[in-house]
C-alpha cells in the first residue's frame, strides 16, 4: 500500500436515487456490505439529505448495489 494510504473497509462513492427525491446523484461513504434476500448485495451507506427546504441532515442506510458507484 502506498505511505499514507486509507486501508479502512469504507469507501466514498455515489448513490444514485437519494431518497431525497432529487434525481441528483449524492456523495456517501459506504460502510458495509452485505448478501441481500434475492442474492444481490447491499451497501450501508452514510450520506447527507435534504430533509426540508434548504435543511440537511445525515441519513444512514442499506441500498441496492445497483445503486452505488465509485467516486
Amino acid at each position: 500500500a502506498r505511505a499514507g494510504a486509507w486501508d479502512g473497509p469504507s469507501r466514498h462513492g455515489w448513490v444514485a436515487d437519494p431518497t431525497d427525491d432529487t434525481a441528483a446523484r449524492r456523495a456517501g461513504l459506504l460502510v458495509e456490505w452485505r448478501r441481500a434476500v434475492g442474492g444481490g448485495w447491499e451497501g450501508r451507506v452514510v450520506r447527507v439529505a435534504q430533509v426540508r427546504p434548504g435543511r440537511w441532515a445525515l441519513v444512514e442506510e442499506w441500498v441496492d448495489e445497483s445503486l452505488l458507484g465509485p467516486v
